[in-house]
C-alpha cells in the first residue's frame, strides 16, 4: 500500500510539474515563484496525507491482530475448560456408577488369572509326571540291562570254567551254579545230563533230559542224551526212536552217533545201522 501511494504521488508530481511548465510558458516570469510555492504546498499536503494513511493502516492491522490473538486465546481457554469438564464428568460417573463394576472386573480378572495359572500348573504337573514315569521306566530298563549284562558275564565265566573243569563232578557243580542264576536254562540242563552220563548216572541223566523235553520236545541235544541213557539202560527201541528224532532235528548228530560209545549195545541193530549209515541200507 505504501509503495502504491508513492507511485501515485510521483505521477501526480510529474503532472503538476508538466502543468507548471506549461503554465510557465504562458505566464510571465514574475509569476513563477508563486507556482513553485503552490507545488511545494501540494507535495507537503500529499506527504502528510500519506503518513496519516500509514498510521491509520498500522493501527487497523494491529487491532485486527490483537483481536485474532484474543479470540484464539479465548477459544483455547474454552476448549481446555470443556475438556476438563468432560474428564471431571466421566470421572464422577465412573466413581458413582462404575466403582462396583471395577471391583467386579478386578475380582473376575483375578479369578480368571488364577484359573489359567492353575490350568497351566496342572498341565505342567501332568507333563512332569509323565516325564518322571518315563525316566523311572528307562532307569529301570537300564538297571535291568546292566543286571542282565552282569548275569551274562557271570554265566559266560561259568561256561568257561565248566569247559576247563577236569572232572564231570566239577562240571556238574558249575552247571548247578548257572542254573541258580538262570533257572531252567535248557543248555545248562543238557550239558549237565551229558556230565551225568559220564559218571554213569543214567537215570539221573534220563530225568534231566525229560525236564528239557517237557519244555522243548524237539531239542536235539536232549533227545540225543536221552537216547544214550536209554541205550545204557537197555531200552533199545526207545533209544533208537529218540536218536531218530535227534538226527532229524540236527543231521550233524548222525556222525556223532556213529562214534558214540553209549550206543555199543545198539551195534548190529538194523534200525540203528540204518540211522547212522543210511547209504548202505538204502
Amino acid at each position: 500500500m505504501k509503495w502504491l501511494w508513492i507511485v501515485l504521488v510521483s505521477l501526480l508530481s510529474f503532472q503538476v510539474l508538466a502543468a507548471a511548465e506549461e503554465k510557465y510558458s504562458k505566464t510571465e516570469i514574475l509569476d513563477r515563484p508563486l507556482m513553485e510555492r503552490y507545488i511545494l504546498d501540494e507535495l507537503k499536503s500529499l506527504r502528510m496525507d500519506q503518513q496519516d494513511l500509514e498510521r491509520r493502516l498500522t493501527i487497523q492491522i494491529t487491532d485486527r491482530e490483537l483481536d485474532v490473538a484474543d479470540k484464539s486465546l479465548n477459544y483455547s481457554n474454552i476448549t481446555v475448560t470443556y475438556f476438563f469438564y468432560i474428564i471431571a464428568g466421566v470421572a464422577s460417573l465412573v466413581a458413582l456408577v462404575g466403582w462396583q463394576s471395577l471391583k467386579e472386573i478386578k475380582h473376575n480378572t483375578k479369578e480368571m488369572a488364577d484359573k489359567r495359572l492353575n490350568e497351566i500348573t496342572m498341565s505342567y504337573e501332568k507333563k512332569f509326571g509323565a516325564l518322571e514315569r518315563d525316566l523311572k521306566r528307562k532307569t529301570r530298563i537300564i538297571t535291568e540291562n546292566n543286571r542282565e549284562i552282569e548275569i551274562i558275564n557271570e554265566v559266560h565265566n561259568l561256561w568257561l570254567r565248566a569247559q576247563s573243569a577236569q572232572t564231570p563232578e566239577q562240571q556238574i557243580e558249575t552247571y548247578d551254579e548257572i542254573l541258580k542264576i538262570r533257572p531252567g536254562d535248557l543248555e545248562a540242563l543238557t550239558h549237565k545230563a551229558d556230565a551225568a552220563m559220564e559218571i554213569n548216572e543214567y537215570h539221573w541223566a534220563l530225568s534231566i533230559c525229560n525236564r528239557v523235553l517237557e519244555v522243548d520236545d524237539s531239542n536235539g541235544h536232549a533227545l540225543y542224551q536221552r537216547a544214550c541213557a536209554y541205550s545204557r539202560l537197555g531200552a533199545e527201541e526207545q533209544a533208537i526212536n529218540d536218536l531218530k528224532l535227534a538226527i532229524e532235528s540236527s543231521n550233524s548228530l548222525r556222525e556223532l552217533a556213529a562214534e558214540e560209545t553209549d550206543f555199543e549195545l545198539l551195534r548190529g541193530n538194523v534200525r540203528f545201522e540204518a540211522l547212522i549209515d543210511p547209504t548202505e541200507h538204502s
